[in-house]
């Protein structure tokens, strides 16, 4: 059990990275106050846990129910991942995020808050098809009821560390200035244009495989 629980934290670790999110979560969330900030992470990290709880106990039999494949759900992910880095690279979702905040009213936050939490934080960069792949292989491995709950409690934690990342990563902003942070947004838009690649290329293979 032991080593399958190790084993569980370290495919899950890598496959979500909670440390490298926190660069991605400082570009996406670009303009944002401290407080929106908080608001994001915390629901993109909720919304992420309810997807991948949903996969943990019935996911297998969700894509069955669906006529999905997870080759097609990765493929799906990079495309629309791929337009948030187009957006990035040329610094419109900024320009977008700012306009949203200007028709708030009160403390009430703008509407893109909640989609930036959803979309791309909880999926797919937290909750994106490697990840849920990963959950449904594990969840059929376990050797029994004692390391099923164990995987359960994995992925809990690196879900913290998601949340945790997130929350930290406000700190780093501080040291940035503009130009900084601008050049940051644009060389993330290329890491996530070329992740996106990379999921539909993963996908587009694993069809032709089948």
């Amino acid at each position: 059990m032991l080593d399958y629980i190790i084993n569980a934290f370290a495919t899950l670790f890598v496959t979500i990275d909670p440390v490298g999110l926190a660069p991605m979560f400082l570009a996406v969330t670009a303009g944002l106050s401290a407080a929106d900030r908080r608001r994001v992470a915390i629901r993109a990290t909720v919304t992420a846990a309810i997807i991948l709880m949903v996969f943990f106990f019935a996911g297998q039999t969700v894509l069955n129910v669906l006529g999905i494949s997870v080759s097609a759900f990765r493929v799906a992910g990079g495309i629309l991942l791929f337009l948030v880095a187009v957006e990035m690279v040329f610094g419109k979702r900024a320009e977008r995020k700012s306009e949203a905040a200007e028709k708030a009213i009160g403390d009430t936050p703008p509407i893109d808050l909640h989609e930036v939490a959803i979309f791309p934080l909880a999926i797919p960069l937290i909750a994106g098809p490697a990840a849920i792949s990963a959950i449904i292989l594990l969840s059929g491995q376990a050797p029994d009821t004692l390391s099923y709950a164990g995987l359960a409690g994995v992925i809990l934690v690196i879900l913290g560390s998601c949340m945790l990342s997130f929350l930290l990563a406000d700190r780093i902003e501080r040291l940035l200035g503009d130009t900084a942070q601008m050049v940051v947004t644009r060389l993330l838009g290329v890491l996530l244009s070329a992740l996106s690649i990379q999921f539909i290329a993963d996908g587009v293979l694993a069809f032709i495989k089948a």
